[in-house]
This record gives structure tokens, C-alpha cells and sequence, in this order.
């Protein structure tokens, strides 16, 4: 374009040469081309507000700087194991909670030096965050690089609130209620904001997003929380997943981060036994509409633009014949390493490093792997049903092998002092009161605590 240009401008200077300001028209040409030039590099370098898309035409790179928001009861811990495999297998580095948790310090807003390494500056660069947290995007980009690329998953709330009271049960707000409809009759009798862990009781996918969850379908400001926050997931999230429609998911998440198909590939995790599900009546799903109004409207609209990325991206037809080659490879990977055919109980697994964590009344399911098998397809075997627990565990180990073993050496110590009988001293109850005092201080100022379910070690 340029060159066309230049050639005009030499044709305009020989029919204006005998005109006083041929100078000047010659300059203006010179303006338009670096004009033209820079248009085109910007409309070839991304904008910071667009999603870092990696698909150039018919070809395309592999994402490599990933953010995946964690969310409760919604599939989310087999999306964990699909990153964990990938991240692995490739040599990336993870953004893992502080000494050893397995959460990001949930349920507290995130900030950015509860990700291990962040304060030694002891990791150049982090490639994947995937950990459960309380999204706050502001410190996530202290610890992730500008090109990263964000996604979350939601589930039906309806059937979430069944699975969250099951697995749940021993949180303040559902411990004194026999059966979930009682609960939903009398919420506000049952339920304190306050009062910790009952932020899982009410709106805990706008809590999980950082959105405050107060707010049923009688609230007078419920239209403008459901604006505010799906504005803000839209801002700050280039794909949101939808539960249901797990397959079809994991087709769009592979064209966007432009993955091969056994990159997304799995095996349901974290997943109860049929025999801890109940059916629910029309007339509890309404209640819980109304009373999760703000997951309900949140969750209604990204199911609807979901179903139109497939339309404008992929297409109905394609993505049938992407979800069939997906289940068939699903079908003979599951041949291939599992004993039994699918999940089993808890009961019945035989490694203990591959037993799934037991929480609430749910019965967590897992799997046994077929025994005669290589040893490299034994390893690809055992990542793809690895619980989550176990899995973060040996990522740190890998990520921080001196942290690790220091931290395995201090538990030895602890249980070594704890076995010894101790003389104690006339003075002894008194001190231990002052040291407990002094660590409540310390805990509470930190803003470090984290639900006991799914962190076992200390406070850092």
C-alpha cells in the first residue's frame, strides 16, 4: 500500500511541479501511508480489553498462561485435574496455595501472597492458577501475566443446592434442618451471614466470583446485583463453562486455548454415589430459585451465551461430532485403565493415594486402575484419577522440594512431641491460655483461616 502511494505522490509531484504547494500535497501523502501503516499493526496486535485469542485463521498456538476460577460443586475438581495433567506433562509452573493448602485461602478475598513463591520471588513465572479462591481479579494480575486467559464453569443452582446441602451438612446453617425443605421454608431462621461457613448455604456462586450474596428474589436491588455482576463476570472472564453441558464445554475450552483432544479428556472427580442424590419437587427447585435469585439469574444468562459461542464458533453439527470423538476416546481410555469399568466407592478402592476426600454426608467416589498395564501408560493412567488433594500435594512437592521436605520434617516433630509424655508445670495451663490468645491475634490480623474441610495444616 505503501509503495502504491509513493508512486501516486511521484505522479502528483510531475503535474503539480509548476504549483506553489506541491510541497505540501506531497507531505499529506507521506501522512496518509504511516496512517494506513499503523492501522494495520494495530488491527494486528490484541487489545488488552479482547480475549488473548490464539486462533489466527486456520492455524493457532496453545495457551499457556491460564486462569481458571475455581468454583463449588460444579464439576470443577475434574476441570483441576485437566490443567494439573496439562500443566505436568509440560513442564509448567502452578500458582499453589501457601504451605501446602489446598485452597487459596477460600474463603477470604484473594490476594496475591497466598500463592507460594510470591513473597521469596523464588518463581520467575507463573503459568496456571486453578485453586479454589474468592475471585478478586485486582491481585490475580499481580500473580498472572496479561495474556492470561480466564474461564470458570457454573452449574444449575437447583441442582447445586442439593449437592452443596449433602455435602455441606455440618455447616451452621444446615446442621439443625433434617431435610433441605426445611431449610428453604424457614432460610432467614436457619441462616446468619455471619456466622462462618454459610456462605455455602446462599448465592455461592456469586460468592465464589466476589459478589456479595445476600440478596433473594424479594430484594428491592436484586436487578442491579444481577447487572452489576454479570457486567463484571463478562469484563473479566473470556469463557464460562456450563456443568450440564460438560462435553460440550470441554470442546469450546479446547478451541479456545487450541488444546488436542486428549488434552481435555477425564474422568469424573469428586463425584457422589447415586445412592447420597435426591430427587427434588418443582416446588422445592422454585424455592431455591428464589432464594439463590442471584445465582439463578447469573446462571440463566451465561447458559444462553454459551449456546451461542457454540453457534457462532463451532456450530450445532460440529460440535455433535466433536462431543461423539471426545466420549469415544473417553470409552477407551476407561478400558484401557480402569479395573472396574467406571467409579467405584470409597470402600472399594485399593490404593490409598487414590482414595478421594470423605466430607459431609456425600460418598465421594474414585477408582481402581487396571494392573496389567506398561508403566507409561500406568503413569497418563493414574493423573487422569488422582483426587485433588493428593494431586496439589505432589505439584508442590515437585514446584518446592526444599519447602516440601522442611514442612514434612516439622510434622514428624510435632508428632514426635505430641506422642512424648510431657511433665507439665504448675504454671503450664496459664501459658498455654496466653499462647492461644496470642495466635487467635495473629490469625485474625493475618486474615489467613480456611475452611477445615479441605486445609488440614497450619495457618502460615
Amino acid at each position: 500500500m505503501c509503495v502504491h502511494v509513493c508512486v501516486l505522490s511521484r505522479c502528483v509531484r510531475r503535474v503539480l511541479c509548476t504549483r506553489r504547494h506541491s510541497l505540501w500535497i506531497l507531505l499529506i501523502l507521506l501522512l496518509v501511508c504511516i496512517a494506513f501503516q499503523t492501522f494495520v499493526a494495530r488491527q494486528a496486535s490484541p487489545s488488552p480489553s479482547r480475549s488473548p485469542s490464539v486462533h489466527q485463521g486456520d492455524t493457532c498456538r496453545p495457551q499457556s498462561h491460564i486462569v481458571f476460577l475455581k468454583t463449588h460443586k460444579t464439576a470443577s475438581s475434574t476441570i483441576l485435574n485437566i490443567l494439573y495433567r496439562y500443566g505436568e506433562s509440560r513442564n509448567r509452573t502452578f500458582a499453589l496455595p501457601l504451605n501446602k493448602h489446598s485452597q487459596l485461602f477460600y474463603p477470604f478475598f484473594f490476594t496475591s501472597h497466598f500463592v507460594e513463591g510470591i513473597n521469596s520471588r523464588s518463581v520467575q513465572e507463573f503459568h496456571i492458577m486453578c485453586n479454589h479462591m474468592r475471585f478478586r481479579k485486582s491481585e490475580v494480575e499481580k500473580v498472572m501475566p496479561g495474556d492470561s486467559f480466564y474461564f470458570s464453569i457454573l452449574r444449575n443452582p437447583v441442582a447445586m443446592m442439593e449437592s452443596i446441602f449433602i455435602y455441606y451438612k455440618s455447616i451452621p446453617a444446615f446442621q439443625k434442618t433434617p431435610s433441605l425443605n426445611d431449610f428453604l421454608n424457614d432460610c432467614w431462621t436457619h441462616y446468619n451471614s455471619s456466622v462462618p461457613n454459610n456462605h455455602y448455604a446462599h448465592n455461592i456462586l456469586a460468592f465464589d466470583f466476589g459478589f456479595n450474596n445476600d440478596v433473594t428474589a424479594d430484594s428491592e436491588d436484586l436487578e442491579e446485583r444481577v447487572s452489576r455482576a454479570i457486567g463484571t463476570i463478562e469484563r473479566d472472564f473470556h469463557l464460562i463453562l456450563i456443568s450440564e453441558y460438560f462435553d460440550e464445554s470441554m470442546i469450546l475450552l479446547r478451541r479456545a486455548l487450541c488444546w488436542s483432544l486428549e488434552d481435555i479428556v477425564s474422568f469424573k472427580l469428586n463425584s457422589r454415589s447415586e445412592q447420597t442424590r435426591r430427587q427434588l419437587s418443582p416446588e422445592t427447585a422454585e424455592m431455591i430459585k428464589r432464594w439463590n435469585a442471584l445465582d439463578w439469574r447469573i446462571y440463566l444468562h451465561f447458559n444462553s451465551t454459551f449456546w451461542h459461542k457454540v453457534d457462532t464458533l463451532i456450530g450445532r453439527e460440529q460440535m455433535k461430532k466433536d462431543v461423539t470423538e471426545l466420549r469415544e476416546l473417553q470409552t477407551k481410555l476407561a478400558n484401557t485403565c480402569l479395573k472396574d469399568g467406571g467409579a467405584v466407592d470409597p470402600s472399594k478402592i485399593k490404593d490409598t493415594g487414590l482414595k478421594p476426600f470423605q466430607y459431609g454426608a456425600a460418598i465421594i467416589q474414585g477408582y481402581n486402575l487396571n494392573t496389567d498395564i506398561d508403566e507409561d501408560t500406568k503413569t497418563r493412567c493414574q493423573r487422569l484419577v488422582t483426587p485433588e488433594l493428593q494431586y496439589t500435594d505432589r505439584l508442590y512437592t515437585q514446584q518446592f522440594p526444599e519447602l516440601s521436605a522442611k514442612q514434612r520434617q516439622a510434622t514428624r516433630m510435632n508428632r514426635q512431641r505430641s506422642d512424648r509424655p510431657q511433665a507439665m508445670s504448675p504454671g503450664w495451663p496459664q501459658n498455654r491460655r496466653i499462647i492461644r490468645r496470642k495466635y487467635m491475634i495473629l490469625k485474625s490480623q493475618s486474615g489467613l483461616s480456611t475452611h477445615n474441610a479441605h486445609n488440614k495444616t497450619s495457618i502460615p
